[in-house]
């Protein structure tokens, strides 16, 4: 893998209004259409003035950073996450804002990654893609790359208008972390159901201030490790002991994601819960998620999570999926203490969560 270096030639002036950092990964934004061979491929980003004609309107100072070869956004790794981290961190200093173009099947996970990985973020990181390629006639590449830049490059007195890891996708700004794959078919592909948009685009672009992370004046900070040790368990009527043992302790598995039913319930079976009990008893970390898109685990509340409260499970309150796996496994990198490392899994680091 090699990371190819593209300065866009734009109508931008000696002073530009920014610089910002493009980084293709892979993902359909980037394809057009081959008549040799016949199917898609990433095209060249030394031409992308040539598919989007309108970059020269832009008064800012455009580079890309392309990966290559492209990653498929299914193929996305834990390596991949702390290479785009290393990429942003090695570029910090030199760019106004970062728009990182992925493939959307992935998107949300790659996006709660590097939320947990880049702290003190002063500056945005906004993730983007497209679900037709920027080669053809009805594509939403050209909008979604267009007011990506844009909010990457928006400041409010100096200080960026959305200093966190964000999505940007068919009109609506999301905190990455809170983000999710909704459609594969449509062009609102992502939806954010437990939080508030960041900003929504019409004429104008309308940022939603109150609901914005706030720039830090703490020093900018990258983490570099990744634990891979995680498993998702997502229980259904009928789940038998046979399976969750195999997940719970015979994976290996560090960290699980444990996928339940309403705001935290799952199966009082002896059985279940003794082999629960075993995992916790290893020093597996399980963090309780509810399988709807809406709504919060309330361990608790009724008998059937109670019990899970009492053995040690955490909560993970209002968490997706995405962001739930991504938080188990920069927890898990950081080698902490168990206990501390269980604390670190309740708290609300990158806005993941509402306490």
């Amino acid at each position: 893998m090699q990371v190819v270096k593209v300065d866009i030639e734009t109508a931008a002036p000696l002073h530009p209004e920014a610089s910002i950092l493009i980084i293709y990964t892979g993902g359909t934004i980037g394809m057009v259409f081959d008549e040799v061979k016949k199917h898609l491929v990433p095209f060249n980003f030394g031409q992308i003035v040539d598919h989007l004609p309108e970059l020269r309107q832009f008064n800012y100072l455009l580079t890309v950073l392309s990966i290559e070869p492209a990653i498929d956004s299914s193929d996305m790794s834990v390596q991949d996450w702390l290479m785009l981290a290393r990429l942003i961190e090695d570029n910090y200093s030199k760019y106004d804002g970062f728009v990182i173009l992925h493939g959307t099947d992935t998107m949300a996970y790659s996006a709660s990654a590097l939320s947990y990985l880049l702290e003190n973020l002063d500056k945005p990181v906004i993730f983007t893609g497209a679900q037709v390629p920027i080669g053809r006639i009805r594509t939403d590449a050209r909008e979604n790359l267009i007011t990506a830049l844009q909010i990457a490059a928006t400041k409010n007195d100096g200080v960026a208008m959305v200093p966190e890891v964000s999505l940007y996708f068919r009109n609506v700004l999301l905190r990455g972390n809170r983000a999710k794959k909704v459609e594969s078919s449509h062009f609102d592909a992502f939806k954010t159901d437990n939080y508030p948009l960041l900003a929504e685009t019409g004429i104008e672009i309308e940022y939603k201030t109150e609901y914005i992370l706030e720039a830090t004046s703490k020093p900018f900070k990258v983490h570099h490790q990744l634990s891979d040790d995680v498993v998702i368990l997502k229980l259904f009527p009928g789940i038998t002991k046979q399976v969750v043992k195999s997940i719970l302790l015979d994976s290996g598995a560090k960290g699980v994601v444990l996928e339940t039913f309403g705001s935290g319930n799952a199966p009082t079976s002896n059985w279940f819960l003794s082999v629960l009990q075993d995992a916790i008893d290893k020093g597996v970390l399980i963090l309780n998620v509810s399988q709807c898109d809406e709504g919060r685990v309330d361990q608790g509340r009724y008998e059937t999570s109670k019990y899970l409260l009492n053995m040690g499970i955490i909560g993970g309150a209002d968490i997706t999926t995405e962001a739930a796996v991504t938080k188990l496994m920069f927890i898990l990198g950081q080698k902490l203490p168990l206990e501390e490392a269980r604390t670190w899994l309740s708290k609300n680091l990158r806005g993941e969560i509402t306490i």
